[in-house]
């Protein structure tokens, strides 16, 4: 869904740093290894400590770096698939590093037994979101659908713990934390359904 706006932060609001980051030597891997750090260091230092719009805006400091690098990456010209493998790991690292932290806030500050379970599914169907997705395409398949894309599923929980923080609205964060639950789960149902179906019409018979 927030794929569509890439291109505008890409080529309008981050233009300025790409060509800065190119002018000063700066890698594509060190600006994602860079970005990741950054993003786990917001999650798991701010969070457990109840700091939750605190850790968001240190967070959204560095989640711009996911789109940066690979825009820093195409103005070199670079055709090597290392950096793409960089990025989708450490993709995974940031994400389950912000999921995490809730659950820390979860069992520690909160004792929101519900929302740790909720945030705990969060992490586990992002998780095999994305490997639904690696999976199917490292098989020939197109797996790329679903209503909760990584994009969205990062939008909607920073947000949502921004504002439930600075509006004391805790049930505004476990809203979202059942929103995200469903979603992923559906995502990848829509995932595996749509590698079924392309499978069959190639096909390759059922395991």
């Amino acid at each position: 869904m927030l794929d569509r706006f890439k291109s505008f932060w890409q080529n309008v609001m981050l233009a300025p740093f790409v060509s800065l980051f190119l002018r000063l030597g700066i890698s594509p891997d060190a600006v994602t290894v860079v970005g990741t750090l950054g993003a786990c260091t917001g999650a798991l230092v701010f969070f457990p400590q109840g700091m939750l719009w605190q850790g968001v805006v240190f967070i959204t400091a560095f989640v711009f770096s996911d789109l940066i690098d690979g825009q820093m990456a195409r103005r070199l010209g670079r055709t090597d698939t290392f950096g793409a493998f960089l990025d989708s790991t450490l993709d995974r690292v940031a994400d389950g590093a912000i999921l995490g932290g809730l659950m820390l806030y979860f069992a520690w500050v909160a004792q929101d037994r519900l929302s740790l379970v909720l945030a705990l599914v969060c992490l586990v169907m992002g998780s095999v979101t994305s490997y639904a997705r690696a999976r199917g395409e490292s098989l020939g398949f197109r797996a790329e659908t679903g209503i909760a894309e990584r994009a969205d599923r990062l939008v909607l929980i920073l947000v949502a713990t921004f504002f439930a923080d600075v509006l004391d609205v805790a049930m505004l964060l476990q809203a979202a934390l059942w929103l995200l639950a469903v979603a992923s789960t559906v995502t990848v149902a829509q995932r595996m359904l749509l590698v079924r179906r392309q499978a069959l019409a190639a096909g390759t018979p059922e395991a």
